[in-house]
């Protein structure tokens, strides 16, 4: 493999399309057909509009659509896939609570925060374990270490597994948020920000992390225990009206993952063409930082990540008390489906 490095006037263009709410277009999508039948457990739903996201920080969302299973598994449903993309798990939660989309990729700890603080939406399957999140500073920078941080602008984006990795990081530390100014940009926005001086430090996320890092950026705290799995939500109200809609989502996702498994050179190709990103830049981030060979199944090795991080959301007041904490981590997680998983399902 060829390797080329990337250019700063690049990343930013990369990063800059990367921070775009986009939605892609589907054949049939400004005709959707009507319902025929009600949801109901096992029922099978004609015509209508699945609307989904996929997301760079996702990577079997851009391997399915890219390959075309759902619009081909619902084919003979009449149901039109429509896709949205996100530019950060807080994004993705913002559409599933507006009820813009139906099914939306984020952090585990993000699905928590949005649970906690009463959006309708349960965690289907787990896409991903990620080591996507650090504390990022430009080459030369003289912080070196968490505790260089205090006094200093570190750009993070709020309701996402980066901040609450910066919350945790700090924490471990010694020191808290107030010893710091948390510029609240989105990701995209947070490395550019870097670029320019205007911020001392990033909590970054892959891959514009992982670009960051091949032009020189360096990851100063590192620790994949602070990072939480990437969870695939749903509405809840989709999951009643649609629930062989939302099983056929999730047989596409353990398809992808195998194909994924399978397919890492392609897998990453498909990365890089959509995040517009070095080929090199991409390996990295499916080689090194995620790990898609993994439980689908929502359960306890997410409720073990979660229990740690909820008392923070407390702690910075994102969350009222611990009491909404625990009703979320009683009531998120839906593990029906990744259990029905059904990877032969796609063809």
């Amino acid at each position: 493999m060829t390797t080329r490095r990337v250019t700063t006037s690049a990343l930013i263009a990369a990063a800059a399309a990367a921070s775009l709410l986009l939605s892609g277009c589907v054949a049939g999508e400004n005709q959707p057909a009507q319902a025929k039948s009600k949801g109901s457990a096992g029922a099978v739903i004609q015509g209508g509009t699945l609307t989904i996201d996929f997301a760079t920080y996702n990577p079997l969302s851009l391997v399915i659509k890219d390959q075309g299973w759902l619009e081909d598994a619902l084919a003979s449903q009449d149901v039109t896939v429509n896709w949205v993309q996100s530019a950060g798990s807080n994004k993705a939660n913002e559409a599933l609570r507006a009820g813009a989309i139906d099914v939306g990729s984020t952090a585990g700890s993000a699905a928590l925060l949005a649970r906690s603080n009463g959006s309708p939406i349960q965690t289907i399957d787990i896409y991903s374990q990620p080591e996507w999140s650090a504390i990022v500073v430009a080459d030369g920078s003289p912080i070196t270490s968490v505790a260089d941080l205090k006094g200093t602008h570190v750009a993070a984006t709020k309701g996402t597994d980066p901040y609450f990795f910066l919350l945790q990081a700090l924490e471990a530390e010694g020191l808290t948020p107030e010893d710091i100014v948390v510029e609240n940009l989105q990701h995209a926005d947070g490395w550019a920000a870097l670029q320019s001086g205007a911020v001392d430090a990033w909590a970054g996320l892959d891959p514009i992390m992982a670009g960051a890092e091949q032009a020189g950026a360096q990851l100063i705290y590192r620790n994949v225990d602070f990072n939480s799995y990437g969870f695939l939500n749903a509405t809840e109200s989709f999951l009643t009206a649609k629930p062989d809609v939302a099983q056929t989502v999730v047989n596409a996702y353990e398809h992808a993952r195998v194909w994924a498994l399978a397919n890492p050179e392609k897998t990453a190709q498909i990365l890089s063409d959509v995040a517009g990103l070095d080929l090199a830049v991409a390996t990295t981030v499916i080689a090194e930082r995620t790990n898609l060979d993994i439980d689908n199944v929502p359960g306890d090795a997410q409720l073990k990540v979660l229990t740690k991080i909820g008392p923070t959301f407390v702690a910075t007041g994102d969350v009222p008390n611990q009491g909404k904490i625990n009703d979320a981590l009683a009531t998120l997680l839906n593990p029906t489906f990744a259990t029905k998983a059904d990877a032969s399902a796609i063809k």
